[in-house]
């Protein structure tokens, strides 16, 4: 029975052998990360990145909102003004006409022989004085009738466009609504995928959501009506997000500063962008209560500075109206008002 030796191992065996062990050990720790792990990553940060996008497209729907809003009234403001101007018109017209009728009347015979057959030839002159003086002032009626007319017909050609723009903005509204709700349902089916645990991770995040701090100190309002702006955002604590909302049943976000510092009797506009230019710009280690304080580059979110390193703010769907960490996010800009 032959005898077989066994072969020493080269150093390619080795290498392979040591590749092996390395692979082993790899696929051991590629096992022990849960599977699920990534994707759940990335459905959490795709929830951030829809109501980013929601938050955006409600302050383009709060824009056109209110663009719709002020064209309204002045498209009601033209048709009123119209409809008085078509009124002195209609009755300048009518003195016109009697005017006219007056005349004809009265100015069937030739004015000589109309002064030969008088009985009162004094009378007959100071009667045709009289209607000189009418036919002077009926010229300029006609005028200012003329210019009335001209008037009109600029008003009417105006409101026709303002009316236009309103129709125009009442399409921008619609589709801006559906952008939004579109987003909102995609961020809750992903939302709602995840496991209970990281949905409370989430709803976390960077933001406290802390909701008792009821005395945060500190620091003194800007103003008086600063002052009771913060405490009417401070009433609104734990009222639910409602976008397109200012109040006072639920909030977006800058329905939220526009409620409050309308309990001031400050009048805001009505999205995060123009409040963030309704003021005077200060730095945020100049920041005091009252303050409002916007967020990203596009302003598209906006709190209220409430002292303490807090503001005050309606964070997304889902999240009541409450306080967070004052860099929670980029800020991009302080306004005091």
């Amino acid at each position: 029975m032959g005898s077989h030796r066994r072969l020493a191992p080269t150093g390619f065996d080795r290498g392979a052998t040591a590749a092996v062990g390395l692979f082993s050990v790899a696929a051991a720790l590629l096992g022990a990360v849960p599977a699920t792990a990534a994707p759940q990553d990335d459905r959490r940060a795709e929830v951030d990145r829809l109501y980013t996008e929601a938050e955006q497209a409600t302050e383009a729907y709060n824009k056109a909102e209110a663009r719709t809003d002020a064209l309204r009234e002045e498209v009601s403001t033209a048709q009123e003004a119209i409809a008085r101007q078509q009124e002195r018109i209609n009755s300048m017209r009518d003195a016109l006409g009697s005017l006219a009728g007056a005349q004809y009347r009265s100015g069937g015979i030739d004015p000589s022989l109309a002064l030969l057959l008088s009985a009162e030839p004094d009378d007959y002159l100071e009667r045709a004085a009289t209607l000189d003086r009418v036919t002077t002032h009926q010229a300029g009626q006609l005028k200012e009738l003329q210019e009335a007319m001209r008037d009109l017909a600029q008003d009417r050609a105006e409101a026709a466009g303002k009316l236009a723009e309103l129709e125009k903005g009442r399409k921008a509204v619609a589709a801006h609504k559906k952008t939004v709700e579109r987003k909102l349902a995609e961020a809750r089916r992903l939302l709602n995928s995840l496991p209970d645990e990281e949905r409370a991770d989430h709803a976390r995040g960077s933001r406290s959501g802390r909701t008792d701090l009821t005395a945060l100190g500190g620091d003194a309002p800007a103003s008086g009506r600063a002052a009771a702006a913060v405490a009417a955002a401070r009433s609104a604590l734990g009222k639910p997000y409602v976008w397109g909302a200012n109040g006072p049943g639920g909030f977006d976000c800058s329905g939220l500063t526009q409620w409050s510092y309308a309990q001031a009797g400050v009048g805001l506009p009505r999205t995060s962008q123009a409040q963030s230019g309704a003021g005077q710009r200060v730095s945020l280690s100049e920041a005091r209560p009252g303050d409002l304080v916007a967020y990203r580059d596009d302003a598209s979110h906006i709190g209220m500075y409430v002292g303490n390193g807090q503001v005050i703010h309606a964070p997304y769907p889902g999240a009541p109206v409450r306080y967070d960490p004052v860099g929670m996010m980029p800020v991009s800009s302080v306004t005091r008002v």
